[in-house]
């Protein structure tokens, strides 16, 4: 298994990940066509951000995430967030979420351009935040608050 940078052909299946992922997290249906174009933004516009994939050795895809960049004024550097993160369920436990997060991190150790990595997840997703925290990340510092349009 390893990480790879996704391509604009792998968009019908990141699109349908997302789509299954926030059925399964947050019992929210989502519309395919706007996750669609969504999906398709990042790709046309690399600056919104970069979709990792895991594969297998037949090049299957197991699993995969989106990061995106904040600007720190107090680090002069990007934190890159992950965000969209999903694992087909045959995958799951196969730490393939792990394969993906230390590719990150990684990226964000031999970069000067990057100060960190964040991500938020579901309060109720008690799952996801066991393995975040299995892979030494930590919820203690801030609290997300939102508006949605």
């Amino acid at each position: 298994m390893k990480v790879i940078p996704a391509s604009a052909s792998h968009s019908d299946l990141i699109a349908s990940f997302q789509v299954k992922m926030a059925l399964e997290t947050e019992n929210l249906v989502l519309d395919p066509i706007t996750v669609g174009r969504g999906v398709k933004a990042v790709f046309d516009n690399p600056e919104k951000g970069a979709y990792y994939i895991a594969v297998d050795e037949n090049g299957a895809v197991a699993g995969c995430l989106l990061t995106t960049y904040e600007w720190s004024d107090w680090r002069n550097g990007s934190v890159l967030w992950i965000q969209s993160v999903y694992v087909i369920p045959e995958f799951r436990g196969k730490r393939i979420f792990s394969l993906l997060y230390l590719h990150i991190k990684s990226m964000v150790e031999k970069s000067d351009a990057f100060s960190g990595i964040r991500l938020y997840v579901d309060n109720t997703n008690l799952n996801a935040q066991e393995v975040y925290k299995a892979v030494g990340m930590n919820g203690e510092h801030y609290t997300l608050f939102e508006w949605m349009k």
